[in-house]
């Protein structure tokens, strides 16, 4: 008989994070694997934000903190929030967690139960239907193919939407297609929401600095201030400031909602850690200029690998407008044949193959709820980047 609990096996490992395993132990057996698999930007942590975490350290500030964050950072997050996004919290209303995923999960571990469906627009991140399943709701997909330009459209929406319906999920720009909403496209969507007072709108604005071609962001409570009062606005430091590693997202939400997240998350980790709050305070609170030349470093890098993704035959990518990844698809290739004799019948199949024959990783469009597809990430140098283009431009070549 099994230990494990029947919500372990409603769920799979995050894709996105075993890739990235995976490469790490083929380089570590001495293969000459070239990784575009990790959305993680390779820039450095800024230096004032190093600077600031030594002070920190210098002056003891290593002790537990409140569950929700340090009353400095809650102020930074608002602060935030009022200058970049026009929308207005109080510090009961805002939260600190171990990264932006925990604070997906402690919202649906606090909303969710059987019964209850959340609408996730696909292509999604990885991890939003496992969290729902995980909380024992029905993720409920809604597809955005890239003649649509992988966004949700308020007809799809309004069809999506039953009695049951706890929470639809927005991410822009998006990972994995890089889609970003226009103002006029949230508007559209809210005014659909605006019909049904049940369902509560998460989005998950994680990418929200890294635009392309001269776009301003919008989130859809500053857009439809009518919706703040149910909508969870997510954001963290982890992309924009190339912190990944420090951990620390956080939310804006009616604050019913942040008490009830803040109890999940006193009896988990408690609080995020005291160092990357201080960190956190610092990347929100320093100067900003840099994100704007980052942003257009990642630009030029995308220029780059569109570019090479047109000349490979059978490779076809819509163009992102955000975030850090390309999501092509390779419906032209699957049906043929390998070298070794393997016919492609999915992404995956296709992901493994560029593996096995050219040391190449990158993440099938399965694992974000559309096939055939894979992910990108040029998050990386141009280097890097042209290695990685050049191999998979070779293992299309040997495809009959």
């Amino acid at each position: 008989m099994s230990i494990l609990a029947s919500r372990v096996n409603r769920i799979k490992p995050s894709p996105s994070s075993m890739a990235g395993q995976r490469a790490r132990e083929l380089r570590a057996s001495g293969r000459d694997i070239v990784a575009l698999t990790a959305g993680e930007p390779d820039f450095d942590t800024p230096d004032n934000v190093i600077e600031a975490v030594k002070r920190a350290m210098a002056a003891s500030r290593t002790k537990y903190t409140d569950v929700g964050g340090t009353p400095e950072l809650k102020e930074a997050i608002r602060a935030k929030f009022l200058r970049e996004n026009g929308l207005s919290f109080s510090a009961s209303e805002v939260i600190a967690c171990t990264g932006g995923k925990q604070v997906i999960f402690n919202a649906l571990l606090s909303t969710v139960e059987q019964g209850v469906e959340v609408i996730i627009p696909t292509p999604y991140w990885v991890s939003y239907p496992d969290i729902v399943l995980l909380a024992g709701g029905t993720p409920v997909f809604v597809a955005c193919p890239p003649e649509r330009q992988f966004k949700l459209q308020p007809e799809d929406l309004e069809k999506s939407i039953t009695a049951h319906t706890r929470w639809v999920v927005l991410n822009a720009p998006n990972n994995p297609s890089g889609a970003v909403y226009s103002r006029e496209e949230l508007r559209a969507l809210a005014d659909v929401l605006l019909r049904h007072p049940h369902v509560w709108i998460m989005t998950d604005d994680m990418y929200e600095h890294i635009l392309y071609d001269g776009r301003q962001y919008a989130t859809i409570a500053q857009v439809a201030p009518e919706l703040k009062a149910r909508t969870l606005t997510i954001n963290g430091v982890s992309k924009a400031y190339a912190m990944t590693g420090w951990r620390i997202g956080y939310g804006g939400a009616p604050a019913e909602l942040i008490k009830a997240m803040t109890k999940l998350q006193s009896q988990s980790t408690s609080s995020p850690s005291s160092i990357s709050q201080a960190a956190a305070v610092e990347a929100l609170n320093g100067p900003q200029d840099f994100l704007a030349e980052r942003a257009q470093i990642f630009q030029s890098r995308r220029d780059r690998v569109m570019e090479a993704l047109n000349q490979i035959e059978g490779i076809r990518c819509h163009t992102p407008e955000g975030a850090f990844y390309a999501f092509p698809s390779c419906a032209e290739l699957i049906g043929k044949r390998t070298p070794a004799g393997q016919i492609l019948r999915t992404d995956e199949d296709f992901v493994m193959y560029l593996l096995e024959e050219v040391n190449l990783a990158v993440l099938q469009g399965a694992a974000y709820g559309v096939s055939p597809f894979f992910r990108i990430s040029f998050a990386s140098s141009i280097p890097t980047l042209d290695e990685g283009l050049a191999r998979l431009k070779l293992a299309c070549g040997k495809l009959a």
